[in-house]
């Protein structure tokens, strides 16, 4: 359920050279949940290939971010959120309290410490649901903060505002989608100054203007921009000014019915994040909605018909976790633990299959042929990556997972409710 895009070139750009042993962002070093590494564990209980568990004070469901050493992420603790940084060897190293607690959402379905971290190695940054805005050092010095709700107006939001910061070219950019309010904006990373900000319009109503997906960046290596989605739209906008370069409509249907009857829902939220890469951008929709596949070309508002929809499955959408793609599959994990595998190139599907029948929040990540989708109540299936499916493990802990995995340097860090694992194969 959390959510945050960092293009590879951030890391280049901020440092020079990138190396796999980091994830420095939800979905990793190029924010598509890919690990270039090998060797991960396939298989692993309590009991089996844990290299260390660490307590945890309280819930959260951030990924944890790892940069050489160090790890990090936001935790409730009892009335407080807070940063922590602990080593990749399962010692605490320090925390810091980032502001109060929040309600959580539906009693267990996240809290404020829901928003995933970036960093660029040098200082880390993110976001807590009660408004705090913040850049610490690696070694915990605070850099500055500010209230995002004092500064772009109360958060009004049915389950809390989780959406994640995009770190990209030493500038964060953020959505805050909810009733009353929406607001597309870019601060610079050295001091939180704000650089621009739009009223991103719509004419999405009731639920629908609440958004709990993250903004995430596209980019060839060449060209650059930021993605939003919510309130019936998919929209991509300049990273100069915040402009429009295309908005993708028909994500909520509104022409009426043979009868005459709207089909618009409206409670159609949207939840998954859109998964970009240089040639395909895969969008979900929600609730069992359409998943379209976008030319990242695109130009002006568009929809069915048009020639920027390479591809459009009229339902099969995760509602939850985001997708995922790797040689030329495109992999869904669905809210209810349903597995499908689609063409990238025409969004046919290739196989479908259902993995683990319990709730699924995290995002799917990709590691050494294999793809790795953790459910709720602490299984993952371990998936072969490729054009018919095939499992290779089903792996269980005594633990509640909502966040996304994390893979560093043989690493596999899951972060449950109670503790943060690291699972590493023993020879």
């Amino acid at each position: 359920m959390t959510r945050s895009l960092l293009s590879l070139a951030l890391v280049f750009a901020c440092t020079g050279f990138a190396t796999a042993d980091n994830w420095p962002q939800w979905r990793g070093p190029s924010g598509d949940g890919i690990s270039k590494e090998k060797g991960f564990a396939t298989e692993w209980s309590k009991d089996k290939n844990i290299l260390w568990s660490f307590p945890l004070p309280g819930m959260g469901c951030s990924t944890p971010i790892i940069w050489g050493d160090k790890i990090f992420l936001t935790c409730e603790d009892k009335t407080d959120l807070i940063l922590q940084c602990i080593s990749t060897s399962g010692k605490p190293l320090w925390q810091e309290k980032i502001g109060p607690a929040t309600k959580k959402a539906r009693d267990d379905e996240g809290n404020g410490a829901t928003a995933t971290l970036s960093t660029d190695g040098k200082n880390v940054y993110g976001f807590v649901g009660s408004g705090t805005v913040f850049s610490y050092t690696l070694d915990g010095k605070k850099n500055w903060d500010f209230d995002a709700q004092q500064r772009y107006g109360k958060f009004n939001i049915q389950f809390g505002m989780h959406s994640t910061p995009v770190l990209h070219d030493n500038r964060l950019y953020f959505m805050f989608l909810s009733t009353g309010k929406q607001i597309v904006a870019c601060v610079e990373a050295k001091d939180g100054s704000e650089v621009w900000r739009v009223n991103r319009k719509s004419d999405g109503t009731d639920e629908n203007e609440h958004s709990y997906a993250s903004p995430v960046m596209w980019t060839n290596g060449k060209q650059s921009y930021l993605v939003t989605h919510g309130n019936d739209y998919t929209v991509a906008h300049d990273l100069k000014d915040g402009s429009e370069i295309w908005r993708l409509q028909d994500l909520n249907p509104r022409l009426p019915l043979k009868d005459g009857k709207s089909p618009y829902n409206k409670f159609l939220r949207f939840v998954a994040t859109p998964l970009v890469t240089p040639d395909l951008i895969v969008v979900p929709t929600a609730k069992n909605g359409p998943i379209v596949g976008v030319k990242p070309d695109a130009k002006g508002t568009f929809g069915i018909g048009s020639e920027y929809e390479l591809w459009r499955k009229p339902n099969g959408t995760p509602d939850v976790p985001s997708p995922l793609l790797w040689d030329g599959v495109v992999y869904i994990v669905r809210e209810n633990g349903a597995l499908m595998g689609l063409d990238a190139k025409t969004g046919k599907e290739l196989w479908n299959d259902r993995g683990h029948t319990a709730r699924h929040r995290a995002s799917p990540v990709y590691a050494d042929g294999k793809i790795y989708a953790t459910s709720r109540d602490g299984v993952v299936n371990v998936i072969k990556a490729g054009r018919t499916f095939e499992k290779l493990a089903t792996n269980r802990l005594p633990d509640d997972f909502a966040a996304s995995p994390a893979l560093a340097d043989g690493v596999i860090y899951l972060r449950g409710f109670k503790n943060l694992w690291a699972i590493k194969e023993t020879k």
